[in-house]
This record gives structure tokens, C-alpha cells and sequence, in this order.
């Protein structure tokens, strides 16, 4: 019993201390202190080899996944291929469909590799823009964010993001795994999604909100790091004349679809993740020989994607070596067997733990670097369709993932957007965590019938 209380409390804890802004790394110690001390373990051990172990696991098979992420989107940022799409997307569909245009500015770019967080600093000020002529609530631009970049772009079949690879390493599978029913799922999520977002917008200008900053609505002038680099972004677009300070959109665009075309070719002839270090590496020597008169500090740009790429990956190690510590807890065996037993479709009790997991981590990688290497030879040894098992698992890390504590999520509200949670979260939790873990079960329904 103390080992289960220990185990509810340092989840909780870790949930606490991340929506309070403590570093993920000093939370994960802390709550593996907790679930260590409550369950009976040596806190040396627990530390030293449990910990640790799976930090460095998770970081000596994805590291350089996360460095060449970070690099190429580091490049696309730099040689402004990142703005050219985004601002070609404004011009294409305009202020008459602002929401659209942020997602599908959003999705285009990190469907094909581009990182999360490079993307949502590219997409801001164009969804600034957009919002302000159509005089629509900001604060339903960090759901248009979110909903673009996670919801289902990395879950989707066929995506180089690392939610999709990670299963390919449990399941020996592609990253096209799921099949149509994978295809469909996400065609789901992001009309289902693109609906339901519109209507919000719609309600909220029905009752009469417009366009307006948190502390607009004080008088007080936003001086916020993210308002700042909002208002030169925008004086950079607005200066920049068509094909002149931006890269032809094609040119901006190929670098992403060879990311993906190469992925998919290469996962054919070697292992899933060869193919997605080969893939990002042709997209970064492309993006550099496309728009090479853009391209300035250049080895500036590799050092500041490693940088990133150092950091992305040891908060999401940490994550998993709190997870490490947890496993060794007799009462995470309790817990993994009751999911693992629950009645109905075999399928069902993967879903629920891999994005229960994923959503106590507040994070979709973090999750299935725990998860996955516990669940895998159990389902496996079921027999079932390991296609199906990928493809459960990416739609579940793509759900209560992206609870408020989430890194992307706090990242997106308050640095890019200088929002709030109070009063952008909820259009979020609907967007990208209620309604993919709805389509998760249906999912699960499909493959169990299929």
C-alpha cells in the first residue's frame, strides 16, 4: 500500500512541480527520490543505476534523431524557408480563414520534420497577423498552434516525428504502420479538429470577444519577451518584399517532402530509425543548396541546434528515468497488470496505459520511452498485429500528452504567445487531448474488429 501511495504522490509531484515551472530534470530526480524512498528501494541504486540507466539508454538511441530535428529545423529558421511557408499560407487563404491557414501552416511544417518549437515561433506572428485583420480572440491561437503541430501530424503514418519512430524500435515495423485505418484516424482528428475549432472562434466572436492580448484588458501594455519578438516579426513579414527577402516556397517546401518521401524509402531497405537519420540529413544538405544566398551562420545554426537538441533530449531522458526508478516499484507491476488485464479488446489495455503514462509524463516521447520497452514483449508475445500495436501506441502518446504541464503546451501559451492557461487552455484540452483520445478508442475498436 505505501508503494502504491508513493507511486500516486511522485506522479502527482512530478505534475505539480513541471505546471510550476521547476526544470524537468530537477522534478524527475525529485519524484524518483519519492518512489524510490516510498517503495522500499535503495536510494544509491534507485539513482545511480535505475535512473540513470534509462536516461542514458533513451539517450544513446534517439539523440541524434533530436540533433539532426533540431538542426534541420534550425536551418529552415535561418534561411527563412520556415517564414516563406508560413507567409505563403497567409497569402493563399487570407484572413476569411485565419484558423485554417495557422493549422495548416503548422501541420505542413512539422509533418515534414521541422521541430516543434521552431515551428511555433514561425507560425505566431503570421497567426498574429492573421487574427488581428479578422479581429478574432488571441487566445485561440495557441490551440491553433498545438492542434497543428501534435494532434495529428506526428501520430499520422508516414510522419519522421519521433513519436512515430520510437514504436518502429518495439515492434519492428515502419513508420507507415497502421495502414489505412491510421490514415483514417488522423483524417479524423484533423477535420474533427478543424471543425470543432472553428466553431469556438465562431461562439466566442458570436458573444462578443475580439482581438485582444491578457493584459489588454487591463491597460497594461504587453512587454512580454514573446510580445516583443511578436512585433519585429511582424515588422520583419510586413517589410519583406514578395521573392526578394524570402525563398521561393517551393524551394522551402522540397526540403519537407524529401524528409518524408526519403523516410518512407529508406524504412524499405534498412531500419526505420538509419532511414530517418538519412532523411533528415538529406533535408538539411538540400535546405542549405536550395537557399544558399539565405543561409547566414551557418555553424552558428549547427551550434545552436545542438544546443537544442541537448536540451529537448535530456528533459524527455529525465522523464524516462523517472520511469526507470518507478518500474522497479512492486507497485508499478500491480498497476501495468491491472491495464494490461483489462476486459475487452487486447488492444485496449496498451491505448489506455501508453497515454495515461504519457499524460502523468506531460510528455508523448517521454511516455513511450517508458511504456514501450515494459508493454512491447507483452503484447507481442499475443501475437497481435505489431502494425496495429504501432499505431495505437503513436495515437495514444498524442493524447493526454498534452495536459497542462506539457513542455510544448507551456511553451506555446506563455513564451511564444504570452498567453495564459486560464484563458487558452480549455480549447486546447479539447483539440488535442480529449478528442485524439476519443479517436484513440475508436481506433482500437477498428484494428480489434479489422
Amino acid at each position: 500500500m505505501l508503494g502504491m501511495l508513493g507511486l500516486i504522490a511522485s506522479l502527482i509531484l512530478l505534475m505539480y512541480l513541471t505546471m510550476k515551472g521547476v526544470n524537468i530534470i530537477i522534478a524527475a530526480i525529485i519524484s524518483a527520490v519519492v518512489v524510490a524512498l516510498s517503495g522500499g528501494l535503495n536510494l544509491e541504486t534507485a539513482l545511480t543505476e535505475h535512473y540513470m540507466t534509462g536516461f542514458t539508454n533513451y539517450f544513446y538511441s534517439w539523440f541524434l534523431i533530436f540533433l539532426l530535428g533540431a538542426v534541420f529545423g534550425k536551418i529552415m529558421q535561418v534561411t527563412k524557408a520556415a517564414d516563406s511557408i508560413a507567409n505563403w499560407v497567409k497569402d493563399t487563404l487570407g484572413p476569411s480563414r485565419a484558423v485554417f491557414a495557422v493549422v495548416a501552416a503548422a501541420a505542413i511544417m512539422t509533418y515534414g520534420g521541422v521541430s516543434l518549437f521552431v515551428v511555433g515561433f514561425a507560425v505566431y506572428p503570421i497567426a498574429v497577423s492573421l487574427f488581428k485583420v479578422a479581429n478574432l480572440p488571441h487566445r485561440f491561437i495557441p490551440a491553433a498552434l498545438v492542434f497543428g503541430s501534435i494532434s495529428f501530424t506526428m501520430t499520422a503514418p508516414g510522419s519522421p516525428e519521433i513519436q512515430n519512430l520510437i514504436p518502429t524500435e518495439f515492434f519492428g515495423t515502419k513508420p507507415t504502420a497502421g495502414g489505412i485505418i491510421g490514415v483514417l484516424m488522423a483524417l479524423i482528428i484533423m477535420v474533427t479538429g478543424g471543425i470543432l475549432l472553428s466553431r469556438m472562434v465562431k461562439k466566442a466572436v458570436q458573444n462578443g470577444e475580439v482581438f485582444s492580448l491578457p493584459n489588454q484588458q487591463s491597460g497594461v501594455p504587453n512587454e512580454s519577451a514573446a510580445a516583443l519578438e511578436t512585433e519585429l516579426s511582424l515588422q520583419r513579414l510586413d517589410a519583406a518584399p514578395a521573392g526578394k527577402d524570402f525563398p521561393n516556397v517551393l524551394m522551402a517546401i522540397l526540403p519537407l517532402a524529401s524528409v518524408i518521401a526519403i523516410l518512407n524509402t529508406a524504412a524499405n531497405f534498412t531500419s526505420s530509425t538509419a532511414a530517418a537519420l538519412i532523411s533528415l540529413t538529406s533535408g538539411i544538405i538540400l535546405a542549405c543548396v536550395l537557399m544558399i544566398k539565405y543561409l547566414v551562420g551557418f555553424w552558428e545554426s549547427l551550434a545552436k541546434g545542438a544546443q537544442d537538441a541537448l536540451v529537448a533530449a535530456a528533459n524527455t531522458c529525465a522523464v524516462v528515468g523517472f520511469g526507470s526508478v518507478a518500474a522497479q516499484v512492486a507497485a508499478f507491476d500491480t498497476f501495468v497488470d491491472a491495464l494490461v488485464n483489462i476486459p475487452g479488446p487486447p488492444l485496449m489495455g496498451l491505448a489506455i496505459a501508453v497515454t495515461l503514462i504519457c499524460g502523468i509524463t506531460g510528455s508523448a516521447s517521454g511516455g513511450l520511452g517508458i511504456a514501450l520497452p515494459i508493454l512491447a514483449p507483452m503484447y507481442m508475445a499475443q501475437g497481435l498485429d505489431p502494425g496495429a500495436m504501432h499505431r495505437i501506441s503513436a495515437l495514444a502518446s498524442g493524447g493526454l500528452d498534452s495536459l497542462p504541464h506539457n513542455g510544448y503546451v507551456v511553451t506555446t501559451i506563455r513564451a511564444i504567445c504570452g498567453e495564459t492557461h486560464k484563458r487558452s487552455y480549455w480549447p486546447i484540452f479539447i483539440l488535442s487531448a480529449a478528442m485524439p483520445t476519443a479517436v484513440l478508442f475508436l481506433a482500437v475498436i477498428l484494428y480489434s474488429i479489422f
